[in-house]
């Protein structure tokens, strides 16, 4: 999963968007990335770590222009290399940088096509660097010395031709302006607000409207499936569809886990969203135990709070927090190796012992995927004096690996994968596990937003919409994400250069 933004301006871009990345930094906090323009020169910063991490003052300073874009990253198809942080930079045609929130499922395919017959080297793993050399040799084939809108969408739709998968794109075209387009399905999720200046319109386009909101920006709308939004430097702006037939199937573990909930994405409050997830698991609690002996309800920090509430005030058990949380260690889901990350709950989580002490507890999850950070919770819970630890999961069973954007480990490392809901209360500790049903978990969305007719749930039905998926996809998948390859992937990392004046690469 990744967080995008691109903001055309009528003053320097450079504090906007490293704002706007810092709202979407629960989008990827592996690596941070920033391009701008100015005077026919694009100016890069990217590297490992989180926004504050990446850029200093001396970087800041040197991302000059009224134009830009920006990427926060956590690795999918590609490794963890420093190398693949984004934006990519392709200098033919025009110059074109790209960022990309996703996962191509043809990536292989377009790359071998790029080699033979478009004639251009892809210098890293990531899909992302397919996707801007498809584009960019699509927009080539018109041979245009100035791109005009028609140009730019056209491109577009060849791309959407030829590439399959999750993508949602903000892309910038030397001295032109910024493009942003979105898959077929809008799987992916990217929005576009605006304000006004002194000096006129000012655009910003990002992953979550938060970003907007945060920077002052007014909300227009989502960008459809299939649909291009082109703004020029002067803050004209224009849309396209472009494709040919556009479905609108948003992934739904956006309101599960990734998304803040503060945002609004295709018309869902994710807010809302979480409470109803908290209200059908109350009932589904009732159904199955109506003389439950719930005594408090407790999240786990942070995304499963607003669910973990409601199911509270719906069942009439008290609510408190009982684990304390760590800001400063990173997510256990990202992290490579079973080790480290068990390692890593008990750095980020402490219970107040007070809280569980003599007391039957209903611990409250947004999912449950590997299920090792789960078996550790419920083991701190008995060991701050729990009498018995439930556990409830907003979300259903994990049972199939992502191949859209999300870096879900292999099928048989999710624990829920080939298991009875019994087995894996066994294997976590619990002395009871109830999980959303499906069919609850569908009506909490489309309650909130009843004109989406379909969505991507592909981790829990192992139904995936773009009918490109097979066993054989997926057992390379498995190959290519496993921790041990991860981890042998890790030990080869290689220094990025830094900040980038792709016209003068002094430092």
């Amino acid at each position: 999963m990744c967080g995008i933004v691109g903001i055309v301006s009528t003053s320097n871009v450079n504090q906007l968007l490293y704002d706007a990345l810092t709202v979407l930094q629960h989008r990827g906090q592996d690596a941070a990335g920033i391009v701008t323009f100015q005077d026919n020169r694009f100016f890069l910063r990217k590297d490992n770590g989180l926004v504050r991490d990446v850029f200093h003052t001396r970087h800041m300073r040197r991302l000059v222009g009224n134009v830009g874009i920006g990427h926060v990253r956590y690795p999918t198809a590609g490794s963890s290399s420093s190398a693949e942080a984004q934006p990519f930079y392709v200098n033919s045609p025009y110059g074109i940088t790209l960022a990309h929130n996703g996962n191509l499922t043809n990536a292989d395919e377009l790359s071998e096509d790029l080699f033979r017959t478009d004639l251009r080297h892809i210098n890293t793993n990531s899909d992302s660097e397919v996707l801007l050399n498809v584009f960019a040799h699509e927009l080539q084939k018109l041979g245009k010395l100035t791109p005009t809108k028609d140009e730019i969408f056209a491109a577009v739709s060849a791309v959407h031709k030829r590439v399959r998968g999750a993508y949602a794109v903000i892309a910038m075209v030397t001295g032109y302006g910024i493009l942003a387009f979105r898959d077929p399905h809008g799987i992916r999720p990217v929005c576009y607000g605006v304000r006004e200046s002194d000096d006129g319109k000012e655009y910003m386009i990002a992953s979550e409207s938060v970003a907007l909101s945060a920077a002052g920006f007014r909300m227009v709308r989502d960008i459809e499936p299939g649909e291009a939004i082109y703004i020029e430097t002067d803050g004209s702006l224009y849309t396209q569809q472009c494709a040919d037939d556009p479905h609108l199937v948003p992934c739904i573990f956006e309101h599960v886990y990734f998304a803040r909930p503060d945002s609004i994405i295709d018309k869902v409050s994710v807010y809302k969203a979480r409470l109803r997830m908290g209200e059908t698991l109350a009932d589904k609690v009732m159904r199955e135990r109506p003389e439950h002996d719930i005594d408090v309800i407790m999240p786990i920090p942070d995304t499963s709070r607003t669910s973990a509430m409601q199911l509270a005030h719906r069942l009439g058990v008290k609510y408190r927090e009982g684990f304390m949380k760590n800001r400063y260690i990173g997510r256990t889901f990202i992290m490579p190796g079973q080790k480290l990350r068990k390692k890593s709950v008990r750095q980020k989580l402490n219970p107040i012992d007070l809280e569980f002490k003599d007391k039957n507890v209903m611990l409250v999850d947004d999912s449950i995927v590997r299920g090792t950070t789960c078996r550790e919770i419920v083991q701190m819970a008995r060991d701050a004096g729990a009498r018995k630890v439930y556990f409830a999961s907003a979300a259903p069973p994990v049972r199939y690996p992502n191949v859209y954007g999300i870096d879900m480990p292999a099928a048989d490392e999710l624990i829920a994968h080939d298991r009875t809901v019994e087995e894996v209360q066994n294997m976590i500790g619990a002395d009871w596990l109830v999980y959303q049903d499906l069919e609850d978990l569908l009506t909490c969305v489309n309650d909130v937003n009843p004109d989406i007719e379909r969505w991507e749930c592909s981790v829990f039905n192992g139904e995936y919409i773009t009918g490109d998926v097979d066993e054989a996809y997926l057992a390379r998948l498995e190959a290519n994400r496993n921790d041990a390859s991860r981890s042998a992937s890790g030990a080869t990392m290689t220094a990025d250069s830094g900040i980038i004046d792709l016209h003068n690469d002094d430092d």
